[in-house]
């Protein structure tokens, strides 16, 4: 593990691995680096063809935090980690880790590719959050109450029933949720700054939008309608996958589309 100074500061952990063009993985709400879709497990998968960067968002893990939170701060140390790669890299991202790399390729002209893997863009009858939200969200986590904000997450965002994530509260893994808890404000901020799919019509990097094709309508509906929407957005299917995407599955486009 190493770690590299953000602009404000803010020292950011990561792990580097492989050999060949640098690509930048960017995980999702409750992500740190070891989530097998966006951090050392896919990067082991990739690092025969790439020298692969997994790394700790701001606030979690081994990452450090500087307050107050703003999306700008987070596309600098996305920023800070392509200047260690070399001044260029290929970005990914996945679920709004994916709105994070658009939000970066629409800043910088430092990556030539991004891939996405079911950005949250709602379309088509997506779970919709109530207008009160992100405020109650705020609330929550300013009172150091982690378990409640990513309750709220669970059921009001991603809207699973409230009996389940009962459940879950009782899981032997619900503590590591619980920790990174504080962070989800972060992914909501992120989500609502970048949800219009206008925001991101300049991009010029060739775009890979992927979604599985065993994922709700919603989810495809908007990787497709992110693809038509970009410049040089391309779209893809993956068969028999969902939001819980395998990684083996997802590192077989990766590399298909980052080493080509």
């Amino acid at each position: 593990m190493q770690k590299i100074l953000s602009s404000d500061g803010t020292p950011i952990a990561f792990e580097r691995s492989g050999k060949g063009p640098p690509v930048i993985l960017i995980g999702g709400a409750l992500c740190d680096r070891s989530a097998r879709a966006s951090g050392t497990p896919l990067a082991a998968l990739l690092a025969s063809r790439l020298t692969v960067f997994s790394y700790d968002r701001r606030g979690r893990g081994d990452s450090g935090d500087t307050a107050p939170y703003s999306v700008a701060r987070e596309v600098d140390d996305v920023a800070a980690l392509i200047a260690e790669a070399g001044g260029s890299a290929y970005v990914y991202g996945i679920s709004s880790g994916a709105m994070l790399a658009l939000e970066v390729a629409a800043q910088s002209r430092a990556t030539e590719k991004v891939a996405l893997y079911e950005p949250p863009f709602v379309k088509n009858g997506g779970p919709v959050a109530p207008d009160d939200y992100l405020s109650r969200l705020e609330a929550l986590t300013a009172a150091g109450r982690r378990g409640d904000a990513v309750e709220l997450f669970l059921t009001q965002a991603v809207q699973m029933p409230a009996e389940v994530v009962a459940q879950m509260r009782r899981a032997p893994f619900w503590p590591s949720l619980e920790a990174l808890g504080h962070t989800v404000i972060y992914d909501a901020t992120i989500v609502d700054r970048c949800s219009s799919l206008g925001r991101f019509a300049e991009v010029a990097a060739r775009t890979l939008v992927l979604a599985g094709a065993s994922s709700p309508p919603w989810m495809r509906n908007a990787a497709s309608a992110l693809a038509a929407s970009l410049p040089r957005g391309e779209h893809r299917l993956l068969e028999g996958q969902t939001h819980d995407v395998a990684p083996e599955v997802l590192a077989r486009a990766l590399l298909e589309f980052f080493a080509a």
